[in-house]
């Protein structure tokens, strides 16, 4: 059911923001609509869902007008702020959004264009589970503005995927594609790579199967063992072994070889498009540390330097948006010192790289040795940004430290 919650201070009832806060009516506005619902818990996953057993005094078919009533009570927080703006971004996340019928995903998506407006050419996304995606649920997306499909692929080897407690049909995926497709819908898919048993031969089926699909966007991300799930406790006793990360490294490097020879170009340390119009406009309002509110249980926001969080539970969600109150459950405005570290550590992650010029002390230092090890680009050093080079991206972390140290 997802990580704690961070601490932080409390948030009036009404949602306000600080007293002071201004929004930058230039900046860019994205919305996340957070979908908690799953059919069955993945034993990988850390997120903030909730299978049928779960909701313990929430329904799902309320769940779209309980969100609705977080939209609504966000406008006047923003006005008192500085003004609403139209989202350039929306993302359905979950979860499975696709559980939710798609005229509920499309009053959520109402809500947003009558509260903020939509911006002419915004990026609308949909995560999907390939089982849920029909020639009719992708029309009906498109019919309501949705832009965008992401499909949760995984893999296409079904060893692995049960390795996953992954429950969906592999074939249904090209079905999906092909159904969005049919309706005008950019598709993106993802993979989770190194899962228990999982080869590099097998490692190449999946990425030769995606590519196959002739997608707009791939994401592959390494398996992380996350604390509380199922795939950390059953490592911790010993039932499978924990990812090797020499073997996922080699298996970053195929995706990069194979993603580049069929057209794909990487973006982000795990995502790749066929060309920047096929980039994940929303993600990388996150990773720029653009303004965005998260709507939902559990769901981050990040509007005019501050950031607050919901509270996590569906239940205690809508109980208290049906008594009228805010739902997010703390708030912090980070220092300077932690706005560098994020900033390094995100926009160091894509291609654009990080201006030299916004590092600190040793950090700017640090640049030359970093060339001198083959994790940053000299050229691009050269012209005043930090971009990583491919050895980079398997160090991220270690070329951060040593950015920020």
């Amino acid at each position: 059911m997802g990580s704690a919650l961070p601490l932080g201070e409390p948030v009036p009832s009404d949602g306000s923001l600080p007293p002071g806060t201004r929004i930058d009516p230039a900046a860019d506005f994205s919305v996340y609509l957070h979908v908690p619902f799953c059919r069955v818990r993945c034993g990988y996953c850390d997120f903030n869902t909730y299978t049928s057993s779960e909701l313990r005094g929430a329904r799902q078919d309320e769940y779209a007008d309980t969100l609705l009533r977080e939209i609504a009570l966000s406008a006047p927080v923003l006005e008192r702020a500085g003004g609403n703006r139209p989202a350039s971004t929306v993302f359905f996340g979950g979860g499975t959004p696709t559980l939710l019928p798609p005229g509920d995903l499309a009053r959520m998506l109402a809500g947003v264009r009558d509260t903020f407006g939509i911006a002419d050419g915004a990026e609308i996304t949909v995560e999907a589970n390939p089982d849920t995606v029909t020639p009719a649920v992708a029309a009906e997306l498109a019919a309501s503005g949705v832009t965008r499909l992401s499909i949760g692929m995984q893999s296409a080897v079904p060893h692995v995927l049960a390795a996953l407690d992954r429950t969906h049909d592999p074939d249904n995926v090209r079905t999906a594609v092909a159904a969005a497709r049919e309706t005008g819908l950019d598709v993106s898919v993802d993979l989770i790579y190194g899962a228990p048993g999982e080869s590099l031969d097998d490692w190449r089926t999946s990425l030769e199967a995606a590519v196959s699909l002739e997608s707009d966007h791939i994401s592959a991300y390494a398996l992380i063992i996350e604390d509380g799930t199922k795939l950390a406790r059953q490592i911790r006793r010993g039932e499978v072994v924990a990812p090797d990360d020499d073997l996922q490294a080699d298996m970053y490097e195929l995706a990069d070889d194979l993603l580049g020879e069929a057209g794909f170009e990487w973006y982000e340390v795990s995502n790749w498009a066929r060309g920047d119009a096929h980039r994940s406009r929303h993600n990388l309002a996150y990773w720029v540390g653009a303004d965005w509110w998260g709507f939902g249980p559990g769901a981050h926001s990040h509007v005019a330097g501050v950031r607050f969080w919901n509270v996590k539970h569906p239940a205690a969600y809508a109980q208290r948006l049906a008594a009228g109150q805010s739902p997010a459950a703390g708030r912090e405005i980070p220092d300077a010192s932690a706005r560098n570290l994020e900033s390094v550590l995100l926009r160091t992650r894509i291609r654009e790289g990080l201006p030299v010029e916004e590092l600190l002390g040793e950090g700017r230092h640090a640049v030359a040795a970093l060339i001198a090890d083959g994790l940053i680009e000299g050229p691009a050093a050269l012209r005043g940004r930090v971009v990583l080079t491919r050895r980079g991206r398997l160090l991220a972390d270690a070329v951060v430290r040593a950015l920020t140290d």
